[in-house]
């Protein structure tokens, strides 16, 4: 499960089939060195995403 506190390299290292998910949501993040030490709730923040929508799509891919 990825929680919100979940860096954000670390979902798309361990989950590569999130990266999509993320580019969905303007979350460029493969080429942002924040995503280094930034969770995945604070680059929500950061873009303007609705963190429990994106958060409800990253676990069900996990679940497919």
């Amino acid at each position: 499960m990825i929680k919100k506190t979940t860096p954000i390299t670390e979902i798309t290292e361990k989950h590569p089939e999130t990266v999509k998910i993320l580019e969905g949501y303007g979350l460029q993040c493969l080429g942002c060195m924040a995503a280094h030490f930034e969770s995945i709730e604070q680059g929500a923040a950061a873009h303007g995403v609705n963190i429990d929508k994106l958060m409800a799509e990253l676990n069900a891919s996990q679940s497919e």
